[in-house]
This record gives C-alpha cells, sequence and structure tokens, in this order.
C-alpha cells in the first residue's frame, strides 16, 4: 500500500511538470523563469519519489525508518517554493530581492536539519529539542513571508498583492503540516504508523508542490488575461 502511494506522488508530479510546461508554451504575460521554477519543483521531487517507489532511499534509524530521500528532496524543494513566492511577491517591481530570499532560505534550512537530526537522534531529550529549534525557526520563516516579504508585495497593484496573500496564506497553511505529521508519526510520539505518515506526507505534498503552483501561477494567468498585470 505504502508502494502505491509513492506511484501516486509520483504521477502527480509528472501531472504537474506536464500542466506547467503547457502552461509556459503559452505564458500569458507571466514570465518563463516563474514557469521553470514551477516545473523544476515537481521535477526533482518526483525523481526522488521514484526513488523511494523502488523500493530505497530509506535507512533504519533510531528504531524506525527514515525516509532520507524525503529530505534530499525538501532540500531543494522547499527553497524553490520560497523562490517561487519572491517572485509572486515582486512580479511587477523593477528588481527582485534576493537578499531577503537568502534569509528566507536560511531559516528554511535551519527547518530542514533539524527534522533531519531530530530523527537521526537517539535521546529524545535531544530529539524533542532539535524539534522545538525547528518549529522556532518555521516561525521565523513565517514572520518573514508575512513581514518585508508581503510589504513588498503591496507595492504592487492590489490585484498582484492579493494573489500574494492568496499564495502566502495557502503555503503557509500547508507547511504547518510538516511539523505536526513529524510529531505524531514514529520519530516523534508514534500516535501514527509509518505507513500512514507515508500516505499524510504524500497527500500533503502532492497539495505543496503541484497544487500550490497551480493557484499561485493560475491566478497570475487570470490576471494577465484581465490586462491587470503589467511585466517588467
Amino acid at each position: 500500500m505504502t508502494e502505491w502511494w509513492l506511484w501516486m506522488y509520483v504521477a502527480a508530479m509528472a501531472g504537474g511538470v506536464v500542466l506547467f510546461s503547457r502552461w509556459s508554451a503559452d505564458p500569458r504575460g507571466v514570465p518563463r523563469s516563474e514557469y521553470r521554477v514551477a516545473i523544476a519543483i515537481p521535477l526533482w521531487s518526483g525523481f526522488w519519489y521514484l526513488i523511494l517507489a523502488l523500493g530505497a532511499g530509506t535507512a533504519e534509524v533510531a528504531g524506525h525508518t527514515l525516509y532520507w530521500a524525503r529530505y534530499v528532496d525538501w532540500a531543494v524543494s522547499s527553497p524553490l517554493l520560497l523562490v517561487a513566492l519572491m517572485l509572486t511577491a515582486t512580479h511587477s517591481l523593477p528588481g527582485r530581492c534576493w537578499g531577503l530570499t537568502g534569509a528566507l532560505v536560511g531559516a528554511n534550512l535551519v527547518v530542514f536539519l533539524c527534522g533531519l537530526a531530530a530523527e537521526l537522534a537517539a535521546n529524545d531529550t535531544i530529539r524533542y529539542t532539535l524539534f522545538t529549534i525547528g518549529v522556532l525557526a518555521l516561525l521565523g520563516l513565517y514572520g518573514l513571508i508575512w513581514g518585508p516579504l508581503r510589504a513588498h508585495a503591496h507595492r504592487q497593484p492590489e490585484g498582484i498583492a492579493a494573489v500574494y496573500t492568496e499564495a502566502a496564506l495557502l503555503l503557509s497553511v500547508l507547511w504547518v503540516g510538516y511539523p505536526v505529521f513529524w510529531m505524531i508519526g514514529p520519530a516523534g510520539v508514534g500516535l501514527v504508523s509509518s505507513a500512514t505518515t507515508s500516505l499524510l506526507f504524500v497527500l500533503l505534498s502532492i497539495l505543496t508542490k503541484v497544487g500550490w503552483s497551480i493557484l499561485d501561477l493560475g491566478r497570475l494567468r487570470a490576471l494577465s488575461a484581465r490586462d491587470q498585470l503589467t511585466v517588467v
């Protein structure tokens, strides 16, 4: 059953690559750089879940299965999602906030490393301390998304600012699921099995990697179609 979920994920990522590639052929005023980021996310993520579906990418650590391929996926796809959010926040502005994006990626790196280190830790005190640090880093990441990056977004026309707000809200809600599922799974308190945790991560990641990009790009394309989008 777990393998079936993984193959479903691979299929969803392949569908995302096809969809965003087709949209890129008819960009409707949205820069192709935004499509390239959207394509890269499911392409990278789908590859590593293909590794999992083929029976690799795991290791037995601290009494549970560590899906290390999932962390390799997150190491690249999560920063790309933040880059995509930044591109929406600065869509019609003359420059990009690469310094702020670096801070976002840095905070995300702390979240990622704390999650991985916590899974590797055999001592419960160390594990939950690392988990807490990761959650605090995630809160700091939210502070950047809803603080300075949102301020940049609201320098743009009202329609684009609204797209940013929707995209930032959806990403923020979806990302809450990762620490929650981690905590209730075998690496945390063990309320649900490894198979159930795998399913939850698969569904959540489909929404995050493909569903979120459909919302983000789809809303920008709709604005462009109504001649409300100015591309610099």
